[in-house]
């Protein structure tokens, strides 16, 4: 029998790119999404579409009652400045929906593995240079951060205490085709379009600032990769079965624009607005452990992968893909 995936937020942004490499690899796929972010045009045709919020009970009966071999758990609210304007509505999706889920696995006595997509840049903060090891330290300036954070440390006590098997992805600048404007590299899909649009590409600050910007179908391996590995590492504290999703190299804004004028071939000028503030300075992620663990790195380039995302931009505008 084909091996069976429930994907949470498996109508959004990256998780339908997760979606769609596990159908690609013969498993099984429920989707989990109630689409307050998500699209249904990003749904894969061959899996199974369940409409709902992962605070419900519906939710935790799906998920007990399902007995899949892997949940990869995407849904989120995913909007930093939300958080920041409304921490109870972030931690009550973040850290509730996803304990709801946690609790409904305990309860079911099935070996589900639970594959979380947390952060990286807004975990670590500027406290260390770049690029960051799992084990730095961890204080984050946002609400959203402090979400993906707490819910670590509860997949950590699950896996100590009750036994459960879970696995933490800190996934760097996630982009890519079907992107929206709202997640930490919202930067990319906002770009693109004021290209296509012919308007000037807004900067903040100096542009200095860096991140690491990891394409989506390199993060849809690794939460393959973090499903179907036999080699995890024993249960136990924090950082013991996280794993840094990202490519390990610095970008700059300023760069990131330069690159996707050229991939467009737009000549539209850069615009420089006062820096936000905090903000973080510099941000990259060290990959050694994925790399040791999972036996997985990035495959798409930089210069590639905003190619492809570019592209796609221009195909949906002019209506060859759904919008």
């Amino acid at each position: 029998m084909a091996k069976t995936v429930l994907v949470t937020g498996g109508a959004g942004f990256i998780g339908s790119h997760v979606a769609d490499r596990f159908v690609a690899e013969g498993w099984t796929v429920t989707i989990l999404d109630d689409l307050s972010s998500g699209r249904e045009a990003n749904l894969p045709s061959a899996a199974r579409f369940v409409r709902g919020c992962i605070t419900s009970p519906e939710a935790a009966a799906l998920v007990r009652d399902g007995h899949f071999d892997v949940m990869c758990h995407l849904a989120a609210q995913i909007d930093v400045r939300r958080s920041v304007l409304d921490p109870a509505y972030d931690a009550t999706r973040n850290i509730l929906g996803t304990l709801n889920l946690m609790e409904a696995i305990r309860t079911s006595g099935h070996p589900t593995r639970t594959v979380f997509s947390s952060t990286g840049g807004a975990l670590y903060g500027d406290f260390d240079p770049p690029p960051s090891a799992e084990t730095f330290a961890k204080d984050p300036e946002a609400p959203y951060g402090i979400a993906k954070l707490s819910v670590e440390y509860y997949l950590a006590y699950y896996g100590r205490v009750h036994g459960l098997d879970t696995v933490a992805l800190r996934y760097g600048n996630v982009y890519g085709p079907r992107q929206d404007p709202h997640g930490e590299a919202g930067v990319v899909a906002i770009f693109c379009n004021r290209l296509l649009d012919g308007r000037p590409l807004t900067v903040f600050g100096n542009g200095e600032q860096t991140r690491d910007y990891v394409y989506a179908g390199d993060v849809a391996a690794a939460n393959f990769a973090a499903a179907t590995t036999d080699a995890l590492p024993p249960r136990g504290r924090l950082d013991a079965r996280a794993f840094n999703i990202g490519t390990g190299i610095e970008t700059s804004v300023n760069t990131l624009a330069e690159t996707l004028r050229g991939v467009s071939g737009a000549t539209a000028p850069i615009e420089y607005a006062p820096a936000r503030a905090g903000e973080l300075a510099r941000s990259a992620l060290d990959t050694a452990k994925a790399q040791s663990m999972l036996q997985w790195k990035p495959a798409v380039s930089l210069r590639e992968g905003l190619e492809r995302t570019y592209r796609f931009f221009e195909t949906r505008r002019a209506g060859s893909v759904p919008s």
